[in-house]
């Protein structure tokens, strides 16, 4: 439930309600607005608890949260959330790109790739070191070595990086090299990967699932928010659906329902979305204008050597000049790019 408090409500007044809610047994977020303070509430509502919190000094009603996830409610901040990674801002006016090849394959690969997306205005570096792959043959990532190499990409070029991480046995080995952890669309409801990052204190990318609903996509982020974390980042990287020119159909619709459901910030991933690499740069486009909260775009120096996914991969010319297109389309719709 959101507790609304009038508005010049005294630090006093809300502090006793806190606590009030504290012995009631509720989890509280409070969250400051320009005109009115409300506290978002997680617990067993009871019309006698409700009674009492409506009586209390400074609270002016109290109202309920019907939708089944509570922490990634519109209704539980009352205002979009900014995600922090590093300098990098998620949910800001700001517009980040992360950027970089699907999989870490070599030292030279990830270093040079990482150079020419910092070049270009990069916010981010991708780069897989654990793969989970549709084929038990296909290329699995470098795993630890890979990270290690994440890591002295960032030292190189000064941009996090944010890596896949796939068991929750490994979250704690990744953690201690990455500044993000990304959730995998074929991970998106391994209960036991989300609670596990839920208590970390790592920001959280999380992919929508390859046929996920998007109630399924932020009962998927409650799960890791009711955890403990409420660093989430959602990414629409396209659904199956039954278009075969594509990889999967890129849902930009998504971000403006997300907007109004939910006060998480949302970043979408046009190369999963289309499969195809002249398609990225339109679909780019097209979500900074439908208000995306960042881009997740696939770079590779040489994507017909590349392991994994070289068919959605951008050379780094074609990155610099999508980069240099997105600017005006952000100030159309009051944002800034890189």
């Amino acid at each position: 439930m959101i507790v609304v408090m009038q508005k010049g409500v005294t630090v006093e007044q809300l502090q006793s309600v806190m606590k009030r809610l504290q012995d009631f047994g509720f989890k509280a977020h409070v969250s400051e607005g320009v005109e009115r303070t409300i506290i978002g509430a997680i617990g067993e509502k009871t019309d006698e608890k409700v009674q009492q919190l409506e009586m209390m000094q400074g609270v002016e009603r109290i109202v309920p949260i019907l939708q089944p996830y509570k922490m990634a409610a519109m209704e539980f901040c009352g205002q979009r959330s900014l995600v922090k990674v590093g300098k990098v801002v998620f949910g800001g006016a700001h517009v980040p790109v992360i950027a970089g090849p699907c999989a870490v394959e070599s030292p030279e690969q990830l270093c040079q790739t990482a150079a020419e997306v910092a070049a270009a205005g990069a916010s981010m570096l991708r780069g897989g070191a654990y793969k989970p792959r549709t084929s038990p043959y296909a290329f699995q990532g470098m795993e630890k070595e890979g990270l290690e190499l994440l890591a002295e990409a960032r030292q190189q070029t000064g941009l996090p990086f944010v890596t896949e991480v796939v068991n929750p046995g490994d979250v704690d080995l990744v953690g201690r090299y990455a500044d993000m952890f990304q959730i995998g669309a074929r991970n998106m409801q391994n209960y036991a990967l989300l609670r596990a990052v839920g208590l970390s204190n790592h920001p959280v990318l999380l992919k929508r699932g390859l046929s996920a609903t998007i109630n399924e996509w932020l009962m998927a982020a409650e799960y890791i928010m009711s955890s403990g974390n409420e660093a989430v980042v959602l990414c629409e990287r396209g659904i199956r659906t039954y278009e075969t020119e594509t990889r999967n159909t890129l849902d930009l619709s998504a971000v403006a329902v997300i907007h109004r459901l939910s006060h998480l910030p949302v970043v979408v991933d046009p190369s999963h979305g289309t499969g195809k690499w002249r398609y990225v740069p339109p679909m780019c486009q097209a979500a900074v204008a439908a208000g995306a909260d960042g881009l997740m775009v696939e770079v590779h120096v040489r994507p017909e050597e590349a392991l994994s996914d070289g068919p959605q991969s951008l050379r780094p010319a074609t990155f610099a000049e999508m980069m240099s297109k997105l600017a005006p389309i952000a100030s159309a719709v009051g944002r800034t790019m890189p």
